[in-house]
């Protein structure tokens, strides 16, 4: 029995070879689009895997942050509180200086 498609007479063998042939591709690209599929989703997995990485090395990063900012601000306190004492002890020196001079005076 011969049919004729598009213009070209072929018979059911020669049909049923090309719908073969087709489906065999169908199948391949199938299977190549089933093993993009697994590649895209492993690699997902290691995208999440590395961003969970990035948010644990972040929160350690504020932490550290938090602390060093804590540590500025006590340093700065206490630099403050050394300025403000070397300003007094100079006030004492000077005051002493006064005073050995005067009795140095009194002396000669």
């Amino acid at each position: 029995m011969k049919d004729e498609i598009g213009g070209v007479q072929m018979t059911n063998e020669e049909f049923q070879k090309i719908v073969l042939e087709e489906l065999r591709s169908l199948k391949e690209g199938q299977r190549n689009l089933e093993e993009g599929q697994r590649n895209l989703e492993e690699g997902q997995r290691n995208l999440e895997e590395g961003q969970r990485e990035i948010k644990k090395e972040l929160e350690a990063i504020t932490e550290q942050t938090a602390d060093l900012t804590e540590f500025r601000e006590e340093t700065n306190a206490k630099l403050d509180t050394i300025i403000e004492e070397n300003e007094i002890l100079k006030e004492l020196i000077g005051k002493h200086e006064v005073d050995i001079r005067r009795i140095q005076r009194r002396i000669v």
